[in-house]
């Protein structure tokens, strides 16, 4: 069974050039409700927790470097077939990959700096969500 809910986050490179409002317009028009958002700056801390998973990869402290380099934009957001449907709208995680249209195409400059994250499984966008927001943030 597909979720109705995923997460995302605005990445520091696409806030700080102020391609945010942009981005979370596209968002809504898309046909996603937002249930959650903040914006935040992540410690090395958090970053490191939140990437976890990713630990013993090579790009680890790249990625935990680069996403506390600045604010970020976190939020929530909700449309039936959520993680499915957000993951083809913002594009390949490569933005010269990326179809045309697609917010990894249009703010995205690399594979790490690609604008925006997305949950990649529905178990995933929950307990991400849960990391940033309480169930209270989100009804």
């Amino acid at each position: 069974m597909n979720g109705n809910l995923t997460f995302t986050i605005i990445k520091p490179n696409a806030v700080e050039k102020n391609h945010s409002g942009e981005i979370i317009n596209r968002i809504e028009n898309a046909g996603f409700e937002i249930k959650a958002l903040k914006k935040v700056k992540l410690t090395r801390c958090v970053a490191e927790k939140f990437y976890a998973v990713h630990k013993d990869k090579p790009f680890f402290d790249s990625l935990v470097s680069f996403m506390s380099s600045g604010p970020v934009i976190v939020a929530v957001l909700q449309k039936d077939n959520a993680v499915e449907s957000f993951r083809a709208f913002i594009g390949s995680t490569d933005p010269a990959k990326a179809a045309a249209g697609t917010i990894r195409k249009d703010f995205g400059e690399s594979i790490e700096k690609n604008a925006v994250h997305g949950s990649d499984s529905d178990e995933n966008a929950i307990i991400e969500g849960n990391f940033f927001f309480s169930a209270c943030e989100r009804v």
